[in-house]
């Protein structure tokens, strides 16, 4: 993994051998991070193995540093600590003849977070059997029905503010051992997945996007256009057909390509602006997977504007625009991060700069706080990625954008100019939110579960105090859903202590409270989650606040 930074702290030791070490926060800038899980039958050839790759890696990304990071995933198969540590220690040796080398300290429960690099090459995944090496296409024996495991993950002893345990509490999503890290949204999930993307179109299609879908599946021979598969192969979902070797797209910009290439095009039509929220499949090895924040199916609210040389700083300063209404909504503040040409890229240097020129100019005029990361961009262009904190001063590393010079040229695209010439366009590929799933984990606990309105699974709650006024709390429930509100009823003869604490655990925003007063007045009385309560309200006038309050896309204090 590619980092702009790396923190950890050794909390206490966990394994029956571990290395002495002191109680301090490590902190390391530019590293690349390989995160080793050692399992039985495991050998110091493949850690050679591992090592070589790893190196050819470095040199890609021209790295100097690198850190071993011992990493005990969720496995049954683990090898004792002894002779995981001689694998480990194995690797670190081979890695100090050539390069600055780190080790974190085995055997020790450690806190840390990551700042990860948003390019193709950031984040990349190995693994290494005992058995002879396997071809990428191989046949998979099926799975009877009768031997199918369906079970979900267990997320038991995460802390209460985790996404995961959030997400099971609130009944939002789950992981299926038959789909390994491919989300299963529930209903209440869903609806915040749902409006998050409704969010973003909203905002594109103010903004002069226009939605496209590609296929899933394509040839091979199109990665290897895009040079994707040169760089992202180990990542990608591959199988062997009668039609050929084909690939699931783990990006969205090859195939959007050739969307652009299906026309002539004249500079009045450009800049032309897409938007996609198709499915991706990147592979991953399975100790790596985190919740939503790290999955093998995933959705992003990609965009890639085809445009002219000279409209490339107008367009940065529309997206910067964009980002900021996006994470404004939330509450959420961000700075911005600007990354100039590695000594590994591709293209004409004087191309480079002239892009770099345009992200920077866009950024002083946009007023946006930065910093410039020097020789950090991606292989194909310049970029800028931002960073945003969440409520408890986390930073996450979210929106970002692109500016293209290289795969325009390697696919052959062409526009008309004014003086009647073919001239080769420019590609930007952004993302406000980066991948929906990560941006929804990033939610759940940025919130703790309490969702402004306009996200909330339920958004108001019926109960009523007995059952002598369920008629009128049904005429209550039928006229919110009439008027579009998410919500539920509960007319049961359990007190009304448990339905309003079985409303606050669900985290609905509005509970409405029906007794015999509210029924002979009709009027409603109105419990916000944070316990405050307004008696004897019109329910005309509740519904109009409500709906005011989701149509702004409203975030009350106690949400952040």
């Amino acid at each position: 993994m590619d980092v702009n930074n790396i923190t950890y702290e050794p909390i206490a030791p966990e394994a029956s051998i571990y290395e002495d070490v002191k109680k301090e926060k490590v902190s390391l800038d530019n590293v690349l991070v390989i995160f080793v899980s050692v399992e039985r039958g495991d050998t110091l050839q493949m850690a050679d193995q591992a090592v070589k790759d790893t190196e050819e890696f470095m040199r890609k990304l021209v790295r100097k540093t690198v850190l071993v990071y011992p990493f005990a995933h969720l496995s049954n198969k683990l090898e004792s600590p002894s002779e995981a540590m001689k694998i480990l220690n194995h690797m670190y040796k081979h890695f100090s003849n050539d390069y600055d080398a780190k080790k974190a300290p085995f055997g020790w429960t450690k806190k840390m977070s990551v700042d990860v690099k948003g390019h193709p090459l950031a984040e990349q995944s190995r693994s290494y059997g005992a058995s002879e090496p396997q071809k990428i296409y191989k046949k998979v024996k099926p799975v009877e029905a009768n031997t199918a495991i369906v079970r979900k993950s267990d997320w038991s002893g995460l802390p209460e503010t985790d996404h995961r345990t959030l997400g099971e509490a609130l009944d939002l999503y789950s992981f299926q051992e038959v789909s390994p890290s491919m989300v299963y949204w529930h209903p209440n999930g869903h609806i915040i997945y749902r409006e998050l993307v409704k969010f973003i179109r909203e905002l594109e299609e103010k903004d002069g996007y226009q939605e496209t879908s590609t296929p899933v599946v394509a040839n091979l021979a199109l990665w290897h256009m895009s040079g994707h598969y040169e760089h992202y192969k180990d990542n990608m979902f591959m199988f062997e057909t009668d039609m050929g070797h084909l690939g699931l797209k783990p990006m969205n910009c090859p195939s959007t390509i050739l969307i652009y290439k299906s026309k002539k095009w004249s500079y009045r039509e450009l800049p032309f602006r897409t938007a996609t929220f198709d499915k991706l499949y990147r592979k991953e090895v399975r100790g790596a997977l985190t919740g939503l924040f790290r999955v093998m199916e995933l959705t992003q609210d990609d965009g890639h504007i085809f445009l002219m040389e000279g409209q490339v700083e107008e367009e940065v300063q529309r997206f910067l625009e964009l980002v900021k209404t996006v994470y404004d909504t939330f509450g959420m503040r961000f700075v911005a991060k600007l990354s100039t040409m590695p000594d590994d890229h591709m293209g004409d240097a004087k191309l480079w700069e002239k892009a770099t020129d345009s992200l920077r100019k866009a950024l002083d005029n946009a007023w946006v706080k930065y910093e410039v990361k020097e020789k950090e961009g991606a292989f194909y262009g310049p970029k800028i990625d931002f960073d945003v904190y969440d409520s408890m001063g986390r930073a996450w590393q979210c929106a970002t954008m692109q500016v293209d010079y290289q795969m325009p040229a390697r696919f052959g695209l062409e526009y008309t100019g004014e003086d009647g010439k073919e001239h080769t366009p420019v590609i930007i590929h952004r993302a406000a939110l980066g991948s929906v799933e990560r941006f929804t984990a990033i939610l759940v606990e940025h919130f703790k579960g309490k969702f402004p309105a306009w996200l909330a699974p339920t958004q108001v709650a019926v109960v009523s105090i007995s059952e002598q006024v369920s008629e009128y709390a049904w005429k209550v429930y039928k006229k919110l859903v009439e008027s579009g509100l998410r919500t539920s009823i509960d007319v049961s003869d359990r007190t009304l202590q448990y339905k309003i604490r079985d409303a606050k655990m669900k985290e609905i925003p509005y509970t409405l409270i029906i007794g015999r007063n509210e029924a002979e007045s009709d009027t409603i009385s109105v419990r916000m989650r944070n316990g405050t309560q307004k008696n004897r309200q019109k329910l005309e006038d509740f519904i109009t606040g409500v709906k005011d309050e989701v149509a702004r896309r409203h975030v009350p204090n106690e949400g952040v």
